[in-house]
C-alpha cells in the first residue's frame, strides 16, 4: 500500500510547485506572484505561508502587472524557468486576461491560479461572482480560455494530480509555450486530500529540441543551394533556442546576411558583419532593401507579424518564404515551406547539408550606410535648451550604456524607434512586441532585472504608458530591485497622434492633452509621484543631463526614475511613411473609404494603391 500525507489542495499545489527542478537545479517555477482577496487568501494564501521558506510569494501592487512581471523573467531566462501568480475570485482575476493575452502571443510561460467560485455552491452567489443564467458551470474566469494555452478548472483536490503536470508540460513544450490557467474553486483550495507520496518527488523538467524532418531538411536545404541572394529573419526563437552562436557562424559561413524582429533583435550583436537591424515598417534601410531584392527569405523562430512583413508587402513576388518553426501553425504562415525544428538544431543541420554554399553577396555598404544614419539620427543635439527627439534621448542612452545593458520597452513610439536605433551588444534588448501592452514597461523592467541581475536594466517609457501602470516602482522600492526608468514625456500620446495624422489622414484628435478639448492641460509632476513610491527621481533638463543621472543610477540599490521632456516629431523608421523610401516600410491600418476632407480623401487613394501588393497567402 502506498504511502500517503494529508494536505490541503492549495498546500498539496506549493509543496507540489517547490520541487520542480531545471536541469541546472533551481525551481523552475521562481515563486508566485500574490494579491490576496477572497477566493484565494484562505487556502492558496494559508499554503503559500506554509512553504514559504521553499516557495517564495512576492507581493505586487495590481495583477496585470504581477503578471506582466513574471512574463518579462521568463522572457529573461530565455523560457528556461517562469512565475506563477494568483488572484482572488472577480476582478483580481479578470485583471489577469491582458497578462496572459500578453504571454499568449509571445508564447512565453506563466502559470495563473485564479481564485474561482465555491464548487459546492452552498454560498452562492459570492461577492464578485458573475452568474451565466442560462450555464452554471460558468464563471468570470472563462475570460481566461481564449489566451491560455491549457485551461483546467480544480474542482476536486485529486485534479491537480493531473492538472499540475499538463499545465507545466505546456508551459515546457517549445512548440505550444504559453500561459497555463489552473481556475482553482475556493472551497477546494481548503479541502483535505490524502496524496500520494510519490507525487511530491522532485521532477526535473528538460525542454525538448524537435530535430527536422528528413524530407522537409532536403528541400530546404535544396532551396538555399538554389539561391543567390538569400536572406534570414531571425525571431524570438533564435533566443529562446539559445541558438544565438549557431546564427552568427551560419550567417558568416554562408554570408547571408540577417535581419531583425523586435523579438530577435539582439541575438546578433548590432556590431556583428552580418547584422543587417531591423526588418519591415520599422525597419532599417539596409535590412529592408536587402529583404526586398531576396529570392529566398529564411524565417528562423519567427511567427512574421505584420510588422515584420511590412503587413505581407516586404518580400518580393518572386522570392520562395521558408519558415524554420518549433510549431507547425507558425512555420506554415505566408504558404512558407515549412521546416518544422528548433532552431539551433535546424540551423546545424541545415550548414552541413548546404556544406560549402556561399551567397552571391551583399550590400556591406548599405549597411554602413545605415549605420552612419543611425548615429546622426542618435546625435547630440547642438542646442541643449530645446526639447530632443526619441532617437536623441536614445543615443544619449547609448552613450551612457555599456555592453552589460539591456534595452527593456513595450509600447508607442519608442519600440519602433529602439527596433530601429538602439545599437544592443548580444542579449542587450528586451522588447514585448507581440501584443504591445501599454503598462509593461515598469513592471517588465522589475521582472527583466530579477531575471538578470548582473545586467543593467534601461526602461524605456512614455508618460502615457507611465500613466497606465506604474505602482510596481514601490515593489521594487520594496524589494530593493534597482533598475532605471527613462521617462520620456510628449504630454499625451504622441505615436498614435502621429498615426492619426500621418499614416491615417486624419485630424489631431483626442490624443496629445492639447487635442482633447480641454482649457487647462494637465501638469504632471513624474518626478514628485515616482518620489513618493520610494524611487531616486529627478528630472533632466537635456541629454547631457540624462547621460549623467543613467551613470549615476548605476550605484542605487533601489530603481531610478529620469523624466525628460522629449518633442512628439516624426523621423525615419517610425513605420509611418506611406512609401518604403530609404527607410521603414508599409503597415496596414485600415483607412475610412468615406471622408468630407480631401487629405482623407486622398490618403484613401494611395492606401488602395499599397494594399494592392499584399500576399494574399496564409
Amino acid at each position: 500500500m502506498s504511502k500517503t500525507i494529508r494536505l490541503t489542495a492549495a498546500q498539496a499545489m506549493m509543496k507540489w510547485l517547490s520541487v520542480q527542478m531545471t536541469p541546472e537545479g533551481d525551481r523552475y517555477i521562481d515563486g508566485m506572484w500574490a494579491i490576496f482577496g477572497h477566493g484565494n487568501v484562505a487556502g492558496i494564501g494559508e499554503a503559500l505561508h506554509a512553504y514559504r521558506d521553499v516557495f517564495p510569494t512576492w507581493r505586487g501592487q495590481n495583477e496585470q502587472t504581477m503578471a506582466h512581471a513574471a512574463i518579462a523573467y521568463a522572457k529573461g531566462k530565455k523560457r528556461s524557468r517562469a512565475m506563477a501568480v494568483t488572484a482572488s475570485i472577480g476582478p483580481g482575476s479578470t485583471n489577469l486576461v491582458t497578462a496572459a493575452a500578453l504571454a499568449h502571443v509571445n508564447r512565453l510561460p506563466l502559470l495563473i491560479v485564479a481564485g474561482d467560485v465555491f464548487a459546492n455552491r452552498r454560498p452562492d452567489p459570492v461577492l464578485q461572482q458573475v452568474e451565466d443564467f442560462d450555464d452554471g458551470t460558468v464563471s468570470a474566469n472563462e475570460c481566461l480560455r481564449p489566451v491560455s494555452r491549457y485551461f483546467d478548472r480544480i474542482t476536486r483536490p485529486e485534479h491537480l494530480l493531473t492538472a499540475l503536470p499538463r499545465a507545466l508540460r505546456v508551459m515546457t513544450d517549445p512548440a505550444n509555450c504559453g500561459p497555463a490557467t489552473l481556475a482553482f474553486c475556493q472551497d477546494v483550495q481548503a479541502e483535505a486530500f490524502d496524496w500520494p507520496v510519490e507525487f511530491f518527488e522532485p521532477r526535473v523538467w528538460h525542454i525538448r529540441r524537435p530535430a527536422p524532418d528528413a524530407r522537409e531538411l532536403d528541400e530546404v536545404a535544396g532551396l538555399i543551394k538554389a539561391a543567390k541572394h538569400p536572406v534570414i529573419v531571425a525571431g524570438g526563437g533564435v533566443i529562446y533556442s539559445q541558438a544565438e552562436q549557431v546564427l552568427a557562424e551560419f550567417a558568416t559561413k554562408h554570408g547571408i546576411p540577417v535581419v531583425e524582429t523586435q523579438a530577435g533583435k539582439s541575438a546578433l550583436a548590432q556590431s556583428h558583419p552580418m547584422s543587417f537591424g531591423a526588418s519591415g515598417v520599422d525597419g532599417s534601410a539596409a535590412a529592408n532593401t536587402a529583404t526586398a531584392g531576396a529570392d529566398l527569405v529564411i524565417g528562423v523562430g519567427t511567427r512574421l507579424q505584420d510588422f515584420t512583413t511590412g503587413s505581407r508587402t516586404l518580400f518580393g513576388d518572386t522570392a520562395t518564404l521558408v519558415s524554420i518553426n518549433t510549431h507547425g501553425y507558425d512555420a506554415a504562415k505566408h504558404g512558407a515551406v515549412s521546416l518544422v525544428a528548433d532552431a539551433k538544431v535546424a540551423l546545424e543541420a541545415l550548414s552541413d547539408a548546404i556544406g560549402e554554399y556561399t551567397s552571391a553577396g551583399f550590400d556591406a555598404a548599405a549597411r554602413a550606410d545605415w549605420l552612419r544614419a543611425v548615429d546622426v539620427y542618435c546625435a547630440r543635439p547642438d542646442d541643449q535648451a530645446a526639447k530632443p527627439t526619441d532617437a536623441q534621448v536614445i543615443g544619449a542612452v547609448q552613450r551612457a550604456s555599456t555592453d552589460r545593458a539591456i534595452a527593456m520597452c513595450a509600447a508607442g513610439t519608442m519600440p519602433g524607434a529602439l527596433k530601429l536605433l538602439w545599437q544592443p551588444a548580444q542579449g542587450g534588448y528586451h522588447m514585448e512586441y507581440g501584443y504591445s501592452c501599454m503598462g509593461y514597461e515598469v513592471a517588465g523592467g522589475m521582472g527583466l532585472k530579477l531575471a538578470q541581475p548582473d545586467r543593467e536594466v534601461i526602461c524605456f517609457v512614455g508618460d502615457g504608458s507611465y500613466m497606465m501602470a506604474n505602482a510596481e516602482i514601490a515593489t521594487a522600492v520594496m524589494r530593493r530591485i534597482p533598475f532605471t526608468v527613462v521617462l520620456t514625456d510628449n504630454a499625451g500620446y504622441g505615436c498614435i497622434n502621429r498615426l492619426q495624422t500621418m499614416g491615417c489622414g486624419g485630424e489631431p484628435f483626442n490624443n496629445m492633452y492639447v487635442d482633447c478639448n480641454i482649457e487647462d492641460q494637465p501638469q504632471i509632476d513624474y518626478v514628485a509621484h515616482a518620489g513618493s513610491m520610494g524611487a531616486h527621481a529627478v528630472k533632466a533638463a537635456n541629454t547631457d543631463q540624462l547621460e549623467a543621472e543613467l551613470i549615476a543610477a548605476r550605484s542605487r540599490n533601489i530603481p531610478t526614475v529620469i523624466v525628460i521632456d522629449t518633442i512628439a516629431k516624426d523621423f525615419p523608421g517610425t513605420g509611418l511613411e506611406t512609401t518604403a523610401g530609404d527607410h521603414g516600410f508599409f503597415w496596414d491600418v485600415a483607412v475610412p473609404q468615406v471622408s468630407e476632407r480631401q487629405k482623407q480623401r486622398d490618403r484613401f487613394v494611395s492606401y488602395i494603391e499599397q494594399i494592392s501588393h499584399q500576399s494574399r497567402l496564409n
